[in-house]
């Protein structure tokens, strides 16, 4: 047992500080391909200053993610090397185009580092766009890989082993699509709100600093577009989940007992030996509206599943309710920031928009490191749903301790390492006269 949470809590750290380069991977060369596109159509330099600023960025951060997502790949054999013995052949095509995908992201960002005036403009901006595609198809064929975990497809099982493989199938999982979408627009949310955030807080500074608000404007606009397309996909997911991991669903929303016409639990404190949620607030016919688009549906609760196949229920619904609640906050502010916009026909600098700005730059990874608690937690006790169970799958070597240490250490050293590193990439050069340029 002591090495079966070792070995969970070495993945929870690995996994919790990768995801947040793979979201800006994702996010920032969306934002470098739009500012130099800018440039080309406009002219206007300091869109190019901003492109070259970003781009510089993105190599640190990419770097920094190539190294934490290799740590991850050993981890896995590692760890848990009879779920890679049963999955590696199942899912083992989404990996490969990860990895294809990978390779043409590190190869097109080269380009467009070294690119600069020497290649045609159009060709440079293209090379960027490339990256931004990549870095989003890299993330799209990794989630597919952890959605098929969720729902488990693509494979027949005969004396628990699995035959007749079908990797296309598994790739294309019940849950693949709305993982997909969920995942790819939190990453431009994310990315979006942190960067806005970051020339906020410089605005604040210099409020006639035009190379701060053009990148507000850039970065709010990614964020503007893509936060609410992200609320209406967290209800489709919400309702895959509702359909095809009743547990999962039951402890997000903290419901015990089944019931029609079941009410929205909004915190509170779960307690599993009473099956009550003490303190909560609670919303009449709420989750059935939620899980089944009826007020009057009946929706199952824990009761109605084995003990042993309850996830950790406050845990869940915890990391759920945070989940949702830094959703809702992001929603509201890139509304007020948009009707700003639209109110006064140019780019919102209120103080106490760039205030809010600037205290809600970590919002959008709070709220993707609490969706994956609610992922990766909520499917426990199973690493493949109804397939293999969590411990069935760990490794039997004993003294996981050492390695989660070690490897909590190296990530400790690479974040204050990154951190010095883009202080000096950006802050510091930030000081100079930008809007020269």
């Amino acid at each position: 047992m002591t090495d079966l949470f070792f070995a969970r809590a070495q993945m929870a750290v690995s996994l919790g500080f990768h995801i947040v380069f793979a979201a800006v991977g994702i996010g920032m060369p969306l934002l470098m391909a739009v500012a130099e596109g800018r440039w080309l159509r406009t002219g206007d330099a300091v869109c190019l200053e901003l492109a070259k600023r970003w781009a510089r960025g993105t190599a640190v951060l990419f770097a920094v993610g190539a190294v934490s997502g290799t740590v991850l790949s050993f981890e896995l054999g590692l760890l848990w090397p009879t779920f890679m013995e049963f999955a590696g052949g199942i899912f083992g095509l989404p990996f490969a185009l990860e990895g294809f995908a990978f390779f043409t992201e590190a190869i097109f960002l080269g380009i467009y580092l070294y690119g600069w005036d020497r290649i045609p403009r159009v060709a440079h901006w293209l090379a960027g766009v490339v990256v931004a595609v990549s870095g989003m198809a890299s993330g799209v064929f990794v989630v597919t890989a952890n959605a098929w975990m969720n729902a488990p497809t693509g494979f027949e099982l005969v004396d628990r082993r699995p035959v007749r493989i079908d990797p296309i199938a598994a790739m294309l999982n019940p849950a693949s699509l709305q993982q997909v979408i969920h995942m790819t627009l939190a990453a431009y949310v994310a990315t979006g709100l942190a960067v806005a955030g970051i020339h906020a807080f410089f605005l604040r500074r210099d409020r006639e600093s035009r190379f701060h608000r053009r990148a507000l404007a850039i970065a709010l606009a990614v964020a503007g577009v893509a936060t609410p397309l992200q609320a209406v996909s967290g209800d489709f997911l919400a309702r895959m989940v509702a359909e095809r991991q009743t547990a999962k669903f039951a402890a997000m929303e903290a419901h015990y007992r089944t019931a029609a016409g079941a009410a929205l639990i909004i915190g509170g404190i779960p307690d599993d030996e009473t099956m009550q949620t003490r303190y909560a607030l609670r919303i009449p016919y709420g989750l059935s509206l939620l899980a089944h688009q009826d007020p009057g549906a009946t929706v199952l609760g824990l009761e109605a599943i084995p003990r042993d196949e309850w996830p950790p229920t406050r845990v869940v619904h915890w990391a759920f309710d945070l989940m949702v609640a830094s959703g809702l906050a992001m929603l509201a502010l890139v509304a007020w920031a948009g009707w700003l916009a639209w109110r006064r026909r140019r780019i919102p600098d209120q103080p106490w928009l760039l205030r809010m700005l600037v205290a809600a730059t970590p919002l959008g990874f709070v709220a993707i490191e609490a969706g994956w608690v609610v992922t990766e937690v909520g499917r426990q006790p199973w690493i493949i749903y109804k397939v293999m169970r969590t411990s069935e799958a760990v490794t039997p070597m004993p003294g996981l301790v050492v390695p989660f240490v070690v490897f909590s250490a190296v990530y400790l050293l690479l974040g204050a390492i990154l951190l010095v590193v883009l202080r000096r990439q950006f802050v510091d050069t930030t000081s100079g006269d930008l809007d020269a340029a």
